[in-house]
């Protein structure tokens, strides 16, 4: 069973910036294809960025790419997403993914592409 355990939210004023972290227990991470999804109450779930386990290949939705970047490191078992010029449009709660598999990159902003969450960490951008 995989553990994943998010940190790093807060609140932040536009322009700003936060990094998340998700430190995984019971695998490795190396072994686990990682993603971000964040939510605003109320509506959809969304798709942020991912990392495939294999290659480290990432990607990112339109609405973040160029200000937030996913990566690994491996020797702390651990995935973070870097997240600059934060705007308010960003506030949410963000959530790590993992997954066993090894997805085809058109897969990685599935939510079904995952099997194991973690509980979430709150992101406010505000002034």
């Amino acid at each position: 069973q995989v553990q994943l355990d998010e940190s790093g939210g807060g609140l932040v004023q536009p322009g700003g910036s936060l990094r998340l972290s998700c430190v995984a227990s019971g695998r490795s991470i190396s072994t686990l294809a990682v993603a971000w999804f964040r939510q605003v109450p109320g509506k959809e779930r969304e798709f942020v960025a991912a990392l495939k386990r294999a290659s480290g290949t990432t990607t990112a939705a339109s609405s973040v790419k160029g200000r937030f970047t996913v990566s690994r490191v491996n020797a702390k078992n651990a995935a973070y997403l870097q997240m600059n010029r934060l705007e308010p449009e960003d506030t949410a709660i963000y959530y790590c993914a993992a997954g066993t598999g090894n997805p085809i990159t058109s897969s990685l902003s599935i939510e079904s592409t995952y099997d194991y969450w973690g509980q979430g960490t709150q992101v406010t951008v505000s002034s």
